[in-house]
């Protein structure tokens, strides 16, 4: 249905008393603006009517005629919501008739049954939109509501423009196919576009920050310019799979990218380091800052579960995916029924201290696009508690000689991972170890504070309750002209980006306690192949008296490594082979095709054989491979 034939049948539905002014569409979401907006929300039935026929997101809004001057409707929000809430700032942007309320409770804010959020609606004609404060001032979370709130009127006419495209007319669904431009039979530039007869959008888009041959997707093999892209729909936040879209941006792409919302946040914190950190080694990033804010400009952020078209033919849905803060897994309703398909992401189907376990219940799918990073047959990770034990272990004996232990991780997940077990640890045992947490580590907790609705209900409660276990006394934020005084101290645990030792806090770390036999490096989470940290974990056991080359003050020199040198698996935020045949045999319902990608190539291929089996086509695309999916 067009969106003319929308607006008819809208009108005709609606009670002549609503006074309507106008409805127009904002990305996919239909916006009503009434002067009647009292009788709108008091009696939900009408507009909840409306959607249920139309199978749309329906909203109303006050009509600008009947919003009060900001002030004035910010002493009646302030007189609404108790002082218990903490509301800080608030910010009212006439562009789309909504105030943005950031508090420290938001349930105090809302009200019971949402009664507050009613009222402040009615009241001021504003309609409320909610942002949690973080548990401390976070740069990245302001300057990313900023930027919302500044850009407010560009933002609004994109919204507008998207949704025109969405609604238009189409022809006929003749054919649906993908082709991987970076992360097949590879770990590292995630990117598929997926095509139909009338629309192209692109899942994923990162880059592989541990190799300068293969870093980008090879978005040069796709015979269109990029403004013909519909969309670009992102299932988390580390930079294999967001770190690369800035560029489309760069390079002529106008339209949306969907994320949720602490994907948003933690793509922009991940891609300002990317960035510095390439400039600092000497060589020309990608793309700069102003680019990453068209990305925030351009961003549509969904919730788990929220139905959304993003293009005329293809509706999306986000499901927890148990990676990190935020990822998802992406489910396509392509057509009227045509083809349904499910691309995971990265995914966990196991038990972690931080999320649930990825969904195994969707409503149709006919081909599975699945990672396979641990998907070789010997990629059976121990129980966990075997792993937490095991990494305590390792700590007391290191620091009972005076060593420090050196922990590579990524700042998003593997980091507030391993904070929890020692934060636990800590607090049931007698411990005085400090542990310094480096790079982004503390940013990217304080995003975790701003949205514990994403993590297991335990770690939500503390958060709500001020008990956020990443605000432990044992954690120290590291000043980094300390960190030569840190390794000489010794008797220290440090957490400490990037996971994989290709740039970052954990390199210098690496370098300046190599050759302490006292000291000990723990990786808990995968290496890439080509980085420094594979290299490094290669050693094992016979490290002892090894060199790997490194890189000091612009030279290559030989690093002798006389460190312990342990992997501790069982903290990854992906899933083990166990845990990736577990959950095929889980889903529901029982996909007839399946793409495994984002392994290296023996384990793409192992996983795939394995799949087979259970008497269902599979295959692992190279990139550029085309399938046909019907």
């Amino acid at each position: 249905m067009d969106f003319s034939s929308l607006e008819a049948r809208i009108n005709e539905l609606m009670p002549s008393s609503a006074e309507i002014t106008k409805i127009f569409p904002e990305g996919s979401e239909i916006i009503i603006l009434t002067k009647n907006l009292e009788e709108l929300i008091e009696d939900e039935s009408i507009v909840r009517s409306i959607a249920s026929e139309l199978k749309k997101r329906v909203h109303v809004r006050g009509d600008p005629s009947i919003r009060k001057d900001p002030e004035k409707a910010k002493e009646i929000i302030l007189d609404i919501v108790p002082k218990e809430a903490e509301i800080g700032d608030m910010f009212f942007v006439p562009e789309s008739g909504k105030v943005y309320i950031e508090a420290k409770r938001l349930g105090l804010v809302i009200g019971k049954h949402g009664q507050n959020l009613k009222d402040i609606a009615i009241k001021t004609g504003w309609i409320p939109e909610l942002w949690r404060s973080p548990n401390n001032p976070s740069p990245t979370l302001t300057g990313v509501r900023h930027t919302i709130v500044k850009h407010a009127k560009e933002i609004e006419k994109f919204l507008k423009k998207t949704g025109e495209k969405i609604y238009s007319d189409i022809g006929e669904l003749q054919w649906v196919r993908i082709t991987p431009l970076g992360g097949a039979r590879e770990v590292g530039r995630s990117a598929f576009l997926l095509e139909t007869n009338n629309s192209k959008i692109l899942l994923d888009c990162g880059v592989n920050v541990a190799s300068r041959e293969r870093a980008y997707p090879m978005l040069d093999s796709i015979n269109f310019p990029l403004d013909e892209l519909d969309a670009v729909v992102i299932s988390h936040a580390h930079l294999d799979h967001v770190g690369f879209v800035p560029y489309l941006y760069k390079y002529g792409f106008e339209g949306p990218t969907y994320c949720t919302p602490p994907t948003r946040d933690l793509s922009v914190l991940l891609m300002m380091d990317y960035i510095e950190v390439t400039a600092r080694e000497g060589r020309d990033p990608p793309y700069g800052k102003d680019d990453i804010k068209e990305f925030v400009k351009h961003c549509i952020v969904k919730e788990y579960g929220e139905v959304t078209d993003i293009t005329p033919d293809i509706r999306l849905t986000f499901h927890n995916a148990g990676h990190i803060l935020g990822s998802a897994a992406v489910h396509l309703h392509i057509g009227q029924g045509f083809h349904n398909l499910l691309y995971t992401g990265d995914f966990k189907f196991g038990y972690t201290r931080l999320f649930d376990m990825i969904d195994t219940r969707y409503p149709r799918i006919e081909t599975l696009i699945m990672e396979s990073t641990y998907g070789g047959p010997q990629d059976i990770q121990p129980p966990r508690y075997t792993s937490e034990r095991n990494l305590i272990s390792t700590i007391l004996e290191t620091t009972s000689n005076g060593g420090s232990v050196l922990v590579p991780v990524f700042s998003i997940g593997r980091a507030q991972e391993i904070m929890l077990v020692l934060e636990e640890y800590a607090r049931k045992n007698d411990w005085d170890i400090p542990v310094y947490i480096d790079g982004m580590i503390k940013e990217a907790s304080l995003i975790h504070t701003a949205y514990p609705e994403y993590m297991k209900r335990s770690v939500q409660k503390r958060i709500l309750h001020d008990d956020s276990p990443f605000d432990s006394d044992i954690f120290i934020e590291v000043d980094k002209n300390k960190r030569d005084q840190i390794t000489e101290e010794g008797y220290s645990v440090i957490l400490a980006p990037s996971g994989m030792l290709t740039g970052g806090p954990s390199v210098e770390y690496f370098k300046k306690m190599a050759e302490n036999e006292k000291n000990a490096i723990v990786f808990v989470g995968y290496q890439s192949e080509g980085s420094l940290g594979r290299r490094v974990q290669s050693l094992g056991m016979n490290s002892k008296g090894k060199e790997i080359p490194v890189t000091i003050d612009g030279k290559t020199v030989a690093l002798k490594i006389n460190m312990r040198v342990e992997t501790v698996e069982g903290f990854s935020g992906h899933a083990d082979r166990n845990q990736l045949l577990s959950f095929f045999k889980k889903l529901t319902p029982r996909p007839q095709k399946v793409l495994v990608v984002h392994g290296e190539e023996k384990k793409a291929l192992a996983l795939t054989r394995s799949i087979e089996k259970a008497r269902v086509e599979a295959d692992a695309p190279r990139t550029l491979d085309s399938v046909r999916l019907r």
